[in-house]
C-alpha cells in the first residue's frame, strides 16, 4: 500500500514539473513572440499540413519549444527571444506545398522554402541578422552554406526532430483546420469548427 501511494505521489511530481515546464515554455513563446502568434498569417498556416497530419502552425510552434529546450539543456546560452522568433517563422512560406498548384514546387520544396519563408518574414516583421540566418538555413544541408549563429543551429537540429518524429507519426497533429463556417440564417446562425484529417 505504501509503495502505491509513493509511487503515485511520484507521478504526481513528474507530471506537475512537466506541465511547469510546458506553462514556462508557453509564457516564453508568447513573451518573445505573441505577434507573431496573434498575425493573421501565422493563423492561416493552421490550414497547411506540413508533416503527417500536423499543421504548419503546430510543427512551428513544436520547433520553437524543442528549440528553447535543447538550447536550455546543452547550456549554449542562446538569445531566447531571436531563438523563438526565428523558429515560428522558419517555415512562414504561406502556402499548402501538398496542393497541386504547387506541383512544381512540391519536388523542390525542401531547397526553395526557406527563402520564401524568408521573404514572407521580412516583409511583415523587422528581423534581426540572426533571425534571418536561422530561417534561411534552418535546411542545412540542403541549404549549402552552414549556419552562422547557435540559434540557428539549434533551430535546425530541432527542425529535424520534430520533422521525423511528425513524419513517423510519433508526433501527431489535429489535421488541417479550417477557422468557422456558418450553418442557418437569422439569429440562429451557428459556427462550427471544421477539422479536416489528412
Amino acid at each position: 500500500m505504501r509503495n502505491k501511494r509513493r509511487s503515485s505521489q511520484k507521478q504526481r511530481e513528474r507530471f506537475h514539473r512537466f506541465f511547469q515546464k510546458q506553462k514556462e515554455l508557453h509564457d516564453l513563446l508568447r513573451e518573445h513572440g505573441g505577434d507573431i502568434l496573434d498575425s493573421d498569417n501565422f493563423k492561416r498556416t493552421r490550414e497547411f499540413i506540413q508533416h503527417g497530419n500536423m499543421t504548419v502552425n503546430s510543427h512551428s510552434i513544436s520547433v520553437a519549444k524543442y528549440s528553447l529546450a535543447i538550447s536550455r539543456k546543452l547550456g549554449l546560452g542562446c538569445r531566447q527571444r531571436e531563438l523563438i522568433r526565428g523558429a515560428l517563422l522558419h517555415d512562414y512560406f504561406l502556402y499548402d506545398w501538398h496542393d497541386k498548384c504547387h506541383r512544381d514546387n512540391r519536388r523542390l520544396h525542401g531547397l526553395f522554402h526557406p527563402g520564401i519563408a524568408l521573404r514572407n518574414a521580412s516583409k511583415e516583421y523587422h528581423l534581426t541578422a540572426r533571425e534571418r540566418d536561422i530561417i534561411k538555413k534552418h535546411m542545412w544541408p540542403l541549404t549549402v552554406i552552414p549556419p552562422l549563429c547557435r540559434e540557428a543551429w539549434v533551430v535546425s537540429a530541432a527542425d529535424k526532430y520534430c520533422s521525423l518524429m511528425e513524419t513517423l507519426k510519433l508526433h501527431q497533429g489535429h489535421g488541417k483546420h479550417k477557422t468557422f463556417r456558418t450553418e442557418g440564417t437569422g439569429s440562429s446562425v451557428k459556427k462550427i469548427k471544421v477539422q479536416y484529417q489528412v
